[in-house]
């Protein structure tokens, strides 16, 4: 039989712990995985940038192998490493028969085609089984086939794989790549393939390819990962690629091991790590691009899914879509924002209703819950004009709702409908009113800061329109700033953005700067706790 399973478990599953599994689950994935007969296991990743820990399956040389796997029992699967092209000097590999690997695969972008295959000449030399990798597959056009092919036929190497590297290939295209490869390539230069999950394709195309390959002498190789443990979206579940092999091809791998393996060890780790199909993952995949580029955008909580859409079909088709530029995205982000518009005479009505009154701003803090009694009483004492931010409170009245983002505006579509009734809304000129025009328009570009952390930050554009309106004194509620707790800082979790606490950290410190600017021009008081320096 020469259909062939890898398991890459230890290397792709790494991205999503930064491949800290820990020594133990490091022995136990590797003794289940060989147990169950499975044909090439993955360790991990070489990399000369990493110091060695006994913990981690990301290794700066081939004799870190032997220190965490060395004493164990292989039987007949073939160990393998991979090394991402570029990040592990030649000198970090030992000869193969002196160490525990029997084969490195190596992968490499297009452009680097020509120093990686010469790279691979070198571990070959050194006496290992070598496997090129051949990532973002989905940017080779045939005559690019047909030149690393060429290059290939020259080389040797054991295998030669097709990367889907962002899981956007269906099967029709995937047919294409194998068929190219397996009347071009050497006969002796196995064929492999490396999926993931994007589109819920992963195993659907490893069955089709197994059924289209048969019982040609040509080896084919599928990856597979445990329970499909791999970065984003996941890889093809490794415990199905047995099952399907074993019931299709007369194969006998011991499907209890790995079954046991989820059991032990990969329930937990899933549990802490939640790999797998997602709505990010889909996004990116129907968009052709880098997830990050889909992550830059949803994170931000200010565009609609549309949006965000309409924003990644204007990245250029090819490597700038596969390789992530937050420069790139950045820009497209606030081009897309922009929609400007002269907005003199919004202000001007602004103006009219502020004049020498009294000013309360509320944000979406957690404090408008907790001292919402306190709040009231202001309202009551001092009566106010209220401007709330991006929400419309229930347990206060307001004059203005002030809208910066498209997302707040979806998600409160309705209720903003009806409050419209005696609530005026002021927006920013990058949200799109559902139905004719918002009361007041602003213009988005002015209230922004590009150098800022958080460039559209609702808080700081809503004080930047209150000094634009000529307000002397303003108070403050629901403004709490960012926290390092892990509880939403939001009076509802739905209006949480997913950034880390330590950029919340640098936020709180960007307002900070900004408000001291501020209060030489404007005077300010909080009337809820915050975290920002009042």
């Amino acid at each position: 039989m020469n259909i062939k399973l890898l398991d890459c478990t230890l290397r792709d599953g790494g991205y999503n712990n930064d491949w800290e599994f820990g020594h133990e689950n490091l022995i136990n994935l590797f003794e289940r995985s060989i147990s169950s007969g499975i044909d090439f296991i993955e360790v991990g990743f070489l990399d000369d940038r990493r110091p060695f820990d006994i913990n981690r399956s990301i290794m700066p040389n081939t004799s870190s192998v032997d220190q965490i796997w060395g004493n164990l029992d292989k039987k007949d699967t073939k160990v393998v490493a991979m090394i991402d092209y570029g990040t592990c000097d030649i000198s970090n590999i030992e000869q193969c028969e002196d160490n525990f690997l029997d084969g490195i695969r190596v992968i490499f972008k297009m452009e680097l085609m020509l120093d990686a295959l010469g790279y691979c000449q070198k571990l070959k030399d050194l006496g290992y089984l070598v496997f090129a990798q051949g990532v973002s597959f989905t940017t080779y056009t045939d005559d690019k086939l047909d030149e690393v092919v060429k290059l290939l036929n020259q080389l040797k190497p054991y295998a030669f794989s097709i990367v889907d590297t962002y899981g956007i290939m269906d099967i029709n295209s995937l047919i294409h790549y194998y068929k190219f490869l397996d009347t071009n390539l050497d006969p002796d230069i196995g064929i492999g393939f490396h999926a993931h999950n994007n589109f819920q394709l992963a195993f659907a195309n490893c069955m089709e390819l197994a059924r289209m390959h048969g019982e040609k002498p040509r080896e084919l190789l599928l990856d597979g990962s445990i329970f499909g443990m791999g970065k984003g979206a996941g890889n093809a579940p490794l415990e199905l690629l047995v099952t399907f092999m074993n019931e299709n091809f007369i194969t006998h791998y011991d499907i209890n091991q790995l079954l046991e393996a989820i059991d032990v060890t990969v329930l937990d780790l899933h549990k802490q790590l939640n790999w797998g199909y997602s709505f990010k993952a889909f996004i990116a995949a129907s968009n052709d691009c880098h997830p990050n580029y889909v992550s830059y955008l949803l994170n931000k909580k200010t565009l609609s899914v549309k949006s965000a859409n309409e924003i990644l079909q204007k990245i250029e088709k090819g490597p700038k879509k596969l390789n992530y530029d937050k420069d790139l995205i950045e820009s497209l982000y606030v081009d897309y924002q922009k929609n400007s518009c002269h907005d003199s005479l919004d202000y001007l009505k602004i103006k009219n209703v502020v004049n020498q009154k009294k000013v309360l701003l509320i944000g979406p803090g957690k404090s408008v819950i907790s001292d919402q009694e306190k709040i009231i009483a202001f309202i009551n004492t001092e009566k106010p004009i209220v401007f709330s931010v991006n929400f419309i409170p229930a347990l206060f009245d307001v004059d203005f709702l002030f809208l910066t983002n498209s997302k707040r505006y979806a998600q409160q579509s309705i209720a903003i409908s009806q409050a419209a009734k005696h609530i005026k809304i002021i927006a920013t000129s990058n949200v799109t009113s559902a139905e004719d025009k918002f009361d007041i328009n602003l213009d988005y570009e002015t209230l922004i800061d590009r150098d800022a952390v958080f460039m559209d930050n609702s808080f700081i554009m809503a004080l930047k329109v209150m000094l634009r309106s000529n307000v002397e004194e303003i108070s403050l509620a629901g403004f709490d700033g960012y926290s390092l707790s892990k509880e939403s800082d939001y009076f509802s979790s739905k209006m949480e953005y997913e950034f880390s606490k330590r950029m919340g950290q640098e936020i709180n410190a960007n307002v900070d700067k900004t408000l001291s600017e501020i209060k030489t021009r404007l005077k300010i008081q909080f009337i809820t706790p915050t975290l920002y320096k009042s």
